[in-house]
C-alpha cells in the first residue's frame, strides 16, 4: 500500500488497489510464464500502481520496450502487448508478432489496449494478419491515476491538442468515464459546477453514463460534496506563466514526469577528502517526489525564495537529533535512539537531495536572464506595454533561445492584450519563421487555432476587467501587509474560489504568505487574503526593511513600474 496517498481528506488508496485487482485479474487469465512487451509512454504511469514485484507474483519474467523487428529472446509462453490505442503502434506489434512466429516455438499472444479498446486499431491488425494470433483483447481502464494524497491525474498530454484543433472528445469521454469510476468507489457526488463548453460535455456524459447504471444505486455515503470543472481555454494565462513555487521551478528547469524528475549528477557526488581528482558521475540522479517524503511535502507549495530557511531550519533539528547520542547513557536510551536512526538518516539524506535541488534551481533564478524573462511576464500580467513589440521578446528571437520559451512570452502577451494588434503579430510571426524555421507556419496556425495567439479584433480587451473582478492585481491595498508567493496560477486559483464562494461553499484558501526580508519582489496581499499587486524591488529598497518599504510604496503611487535589466 502507497501511505502517501491516504495523508489527504480522501484515501485514494481506494482507487489505486482498485485499479491493482483490475490488472492482476488480466495477468491470471494468462496462466503461464510471460513476458510484457511496453508501450514506453505506458511504463511511467503503470509504475505509480504496480511495482514489478506486483508483475513478479504474477508470472512476469520478461520486460521490453516495444520496437520494430524482431523481439529479445525470452523463454516465456506468454507475450502481452500492454499499449495505447494508436495506428502506428499496431504496425509494431504485427511486426514482433510475425518475427515471433517465424522464430518459433509457439507462443500465445495478448493485447491490452490502454484505456480503451480501438475496433481501428483492431481492423488495422486484421489487415496485417495477425489479429487471431491474440487469445485475448482487452482493454484496461486506467483513466485516473493516483499521483499523491490530494492530486489525481489521466496523463494525457494531448487532450487540449485533440479537444480545440482536432476537435476529438475521446479525452472528454475518458475524463467522464474516470470521474464515474471515482463515483463508484467514493459515492455519488451531489453538486456539480462547471465553466466552459468542454465541462458542459464531461457533465453531460456523466448524466448519460449515470442513466445507463439506473439499476444499480450507489448505496456509499458521498466523499465528495462538489464537483468543480474548468476547460483549460477559461485560464489560457497560468500555463503561460513562470511557476514560482520549489515543485513548480524543478518542473519549469528540470521536468517531472511521473512524480520522477532526472537532475544534474554533479551536485549528488559525495564529497570526501582526496576525491577533487576523481571523475564526477555522469548518470543523470532520479529522485521521487510526493507527499511520502515529510521534507518535500513541507517545502514544495512554498515560494523558492522561502526554501532557504526551511532547509536550514531543518538541517539544526537533524543536527541536534544526532548530538542526542551523547546524552544516553542507559541501555533503554541508547535502545531508544538506535530506533529512531532510520528515520533520523532518511531525513538527513532527504535534506542533503533538497539542498543540492535548491542550489541547482538558485543557479538558473539567480541569473540575469531569469529576471530579465520574470518581469516581462509582470509586466504584461499588470497591463504594462501589451501592445506594443517587446523588446526582451525581440532579443530571445536574435538570440535564437528556446522557441517554447518565446512561444510563451509572446502567447502571454495576446492572452492579457485579448489578441495583438496586426502589425504587432505580423512582426513576431515573420521573426519567428525567419529565425526559427518557416515548417513553424503550422506551429503558429495551430496556436491561433487554439486561441493562444490571435490578433485584435476590434473588441474589447477583457483582462483588464478580469484582473479587477477576481482582484488580481490591485492598487488599493493594505501597504503593511506583504507574501511572496507567485506561482503563476493566480488566474486558476481566483477562479476556483470565485465558482466556489458563489455556490456557498469556499473548498480552497489562498497561498500562504513568507517574510518581505527574503524576497526579490514582494506581492501586496489585503487582509482578507486577495493577491493583488507584483512589483519588483531594487537592492537598497529591500535593504531598507519593510516600514521603509511602505514609505516608498506611498510616494511611488502614479510612477511608472520599476523594471530591473540585471540580477537583484
Amino acid at each position: 500500500m502507497a501511505a502517501h496517498l491516504s495523508y489527504g481528506r480522501v484515501n485514494l488508496n481506494v482507487l489505486r488497489e482498485a485499479v491493482r485487482r483490475e490488472l492482476r485479474e488480466f495477468l491470471d487469465k494468462c496462466a503461464g510464464s510471460k513476458a510484457i512487451v511496453w508501450d514506453e509512454y505506458l511504463t511511467g504511469p503503470f509504475g505509480l500502481i504496480a511495482q514489478y514485484s506486483l508483475l513478479k507474483e504474477h508470472e512476469v519474467e520478461k520486460m521490453f520496450t516495444l520496437k520494430g523487428s524482431r523481439l529479445p529472446a525470452a523463454d516465456v509462453k506468454n507475450i502481452i502487448f500492454f499499449v495505447r490505442p494508436r495506428l502506428e503502434l499496431m504496425d509494431i506489434i504485427a511486426e514482433n508478432v510475425l518475427s515471433e512466429d517465424r522464430r518459433g516455438p509457439a507462443r500465445d499472444f495478448h493485447i491490452l489496449f490502454v484505456p480503451r479498446r480501438s475496433l481501428l486499431c483492431e481492423q488495422r491488425l486484421k489487415d496485417l494478419g495477425v489479429l487471431g494470433s491474440f487469445i485475448h483483447r482487452e482493454e484496461y481502464s486506467l483513466d485516473l491515476i493516483p499521483f499523491d494524497g490530494d492530486l489525481l491525474s489521466m496523463e494525457s498530454e494531448g487532450a487540449f491538442k485533440e479537444c480545440y484543433l482536432e476537435s476529438d472528445q475521446t479525452s472528454l469521454y475518458h475524463a467522464a468515464k474516470g470521474l464515474m469510476t471515482l463515483q463508484a468507489l467514493y459515492g455519488t457526488i451531489p453538486q456539480i459546477y462547471g465553466k466552459g463548453e468542454c465541462a458542459r460535455q464531461v457533465a453531460n456524459m456523466m448524466i448519460r453514463m449515470k442513466r445507463e447504471f439506473t439499476g444499480s444505486q450507489n448505496s456509499i455515503f458521498p466523499v465528495f460534496d462538489n464537483l468543480l470543472l474548468l476547460d483549460r481555454n477559461v485560464d489560457l494565462l497560468t500555463p503561460l506563466a513562470t511557476q514560482l513555487t520549489y515543485e513548480g521551478l524543478i518542473d519549469e528547469i528540470y521536468g517531472i514526469q511521473n512524480s520522477y524528475v532526472k537532475l544534474p549528477p554533479e551536485k549528488f557526488a559525495p564529497k570526501k577528502q582526496g576525491d577533487a581528482g576523481k571523475d564526477l558521475p555522469t548518470e543523470a540522479k532520479k529522485l521521487q517526489l510526493n507527499s511520502a517524503e515529510e521534507l518535500y511535502a513541507e517545502i514544495r507549495d512554498k515560494n523558492f525564495n522561502a526554501v532557504g530557511s526551511v532547509l536550514s531550519k531543518k538541517a539544526k533539528v537533524i543536527s541536534a537529533a544526532f548530538e542526542e547520542r551523547h546524552n544516553a547513557k542507559t541501555v533503554g536510551e541508547i535502545k531508544q535512539f538506535v530506533s529512531q536512526l532510520p528515520h533520523m538518516q532518511a531525513a538527513r539524506g532527504s535534506l542533503a537531495n533538497h539542498t543540492s535541488i535548491a542550489e541547482l534551481i538558485k543557479d538558473v533564478t539567480t541569473s540575469e536572464d531569469f529576471f530579465d524573462k520574470l518581469t516581462v511576464e509582470q509586466e504584461f500580467m499588470s497591463g504594462i506595454d501589451t501592445d506594443k513589440i517587446n523588446s526582451y521578446i525581440e532579443d530571445c528571437i536574435a538570440q535564437k533561445h528556446p522557441l517554447i520559451k518565446v512561444l510563451r512570452l509572446v502567447c502571454l502577451q495576446s492572452v492579457c492584450n485579448s489578441g495583438l494588434k496586426q502589425k504587432v503579430l505580423d512582426y513576431y510571426k515573420r521573426e519567428i519563421l525567419q529565425t526559427y524555421g518557416y515548417e513553424h507556419i503550422l506551429t503558429l496556425y495551430n496556436l491561433e487555432k487554439a486561441g493562444l495567439l490571435k490578433p485584435q479584433m476590434g473588441g474589447r480587451n477583457n483582462y483588464p476587467t478580469i484582473r479587477k473582478t477576481l482582484r488580481l492585481w490591485m492598487d488599493d491595498v493594505n501597504e503593511q501587509t506583504f507574501i511572496g508567493t507567485l506561482s503563476g496560477c493566480l488566474l486558476q486559483q481566483k477562479l476556483i474560489i470565485k465558482v466556489s464562494s458563489t455556490s456557498g461553499k469556499i473548498g480552497l484558501s489562498p497561498p500562504q504568505g513568507w517574510n518581505i526580508e527574503t524576497l526579490n519582489f514582494y506581492v501586496v496581499q489585503e487582509s482578507h487574503g486577495h493577491i493583488v499587486c507584483v512589483q519588483w524591488l531594487c537592492p537598497s529598497q529591500r535593504a531598507a526593511g519593510t516600514a521603509a518599504l511602505a514609505a516608498w510604496l506611498a510616494q511611488y503611487r502614479g510612477g511608472s513600474p520599476h523594471t530591473p535589466r540585471a540580477p537583484l
